[in-house]
């Protein structure tokens, strides 16, 4: 069952969240960044540094899964839900 806490993203079962990927307790959502490849030797290890060759952009992606949730009235809904709200235990699985 849904713990009835403050720190909900929005109530999964009065509103209707039609964006996809976004986790509908902890608002978990892909974020934006970078991959920033380097070449050589660091000054640590006798070098005269590492430089910066290309940065590529990507997306850090949440861990979500689509799974039947419990409702506070005793029925069920699908809903995309981080691993993360799962193992906190801020979801139950009906």
């Amino acid at each position: 069952m849904l713990s009835e806490a403050p720190h909900l993203y929005c109530d999964p079962f009065t509103t209707r969240n039609t964006m996809a990927r976004i986790c509908a307790i902890t608002g978990r959502r892909p974020v934006k960044g970078r991959i920033i490849n380097r070449k050589g030797q660091s000054k640590k290890s006798g070098g005269i540094g590492t430089h910066t060759t290309s940065k590529t952009r990507r997306k850090f992606r949440p861990n979500l899964q689509k799974i039947r949730v419990r409702m506070p009235n005793g029925g069920t809904k699908r809903l995309w839900v981080s691993v993360k709200a799962i193992k906190a235990g801020l979801v139950t699985k009906a």
